[in-house]
């Protein structure tokens, strides 16, 4: 994959250039895990660098600077800037835990952001980038977070981040909790970013269930009864199918 930076000035790009480097590195060995484990076979073809404003008014309009069209992958490396937006999604609520959390947001969760996209190019997701994916789409998103946290996290730090976000879908399902899982993907990214991001936290904790709770721990299992839905036609809802909320 190429590095490919697109910052409006140079000053921008001095700032960040060994920072992407350290993360374009980590990325290396986890890339190299999805590809002898979880069929990473059409790898995308470069990662855009750019700042958050670019990624979210110029690239896209979706208020999350990480995301991936088709062949390439964006991405802000401002690490204090993802902690300030994480924050705004507390919406002031008074949660001083979660609130001290991302105000140190680490490196290794950002790290995480970053192999999420990459996740999402492994063939063992069925749908294509330019299908119209509305009824699996928490599935891809729960596990694209799933598995770069479990190998790329230490257990202190998987442990942390999923009470965390199990935390955050506390406090906030009476607000934006009232639609169906399988329903992530249809609108869901035309509210507010709570609202968006709710939908990626119990994405995350389903998947977390269904590999540690319903599978034994086995991934490859839940991939396989995955596959078995569509391949009987996806008659009934995934979650139905997988027997989760």
């Amino acid at each position: 994959m190429k590095q490919i930076y697109a910052f409006e000035d140079s000053k921008q790009l001095t700032n960040f250039k060994e920072f992407t480097d350290e993360l374009y590195s980590k990325l290396d060995v986890y890339k190299k895990l999805l590809e002898n484990e979880y069929a990473l076979h059409s790898k995308p073809k470069g990662i855009i660098w750019t700042s958050e404003e670019l990624a979210t008014t110029v690239f896209s309009n979706v208020p999350i600077p990480a995301f991936t069209d088709k062949d390439l992958i964006y991405m802000s490396p401002d690490l204090n800037k993802w902690r300030r937006l994480f924050l705004s999604q507390l919406e002031e609520l008074n949660l001083p835990t979660i609130r001290k959390f991302y105000e140190n947001y680490s490196f290794n969760n950002l790290l995480v952001i970053l192999a999420h996209e990459l996740t999402h190019h492994s063939d063992l997701f069925i749908d294509e980038f330019d299908d119209e994916r509305t009824d699996s789409i928490w599935f891809e998103e729960g596990m694209c977070f799933y598995l770069p946290r479990k190998m790329l996290l230490s257990n202190v730090e998987f442990d942390e981040i999923s009470k965390i976000e199990a935390e955050l879908v506390k406090n906030f399902k009476g607000k934006y909790g009232s639609h169906s899982l399988d329903n992530f993907g249809i609108g869901s990214y035309n509210g507010s970013l709570t609202s968006i991001m709710y939908d990626y936290w119990r994405s995350y904790l389903a998947v977390k269930e269904l590999v540690e709770v319903k599978a034994a721990g086995n991934i490859k299992t839940v991939f396989e009864q995955y596959h078995q839905w569509h391949n009987e036609g996806r008659t009934i809802p995934l979650t139905e199918y997988f027997q989760i909320q």
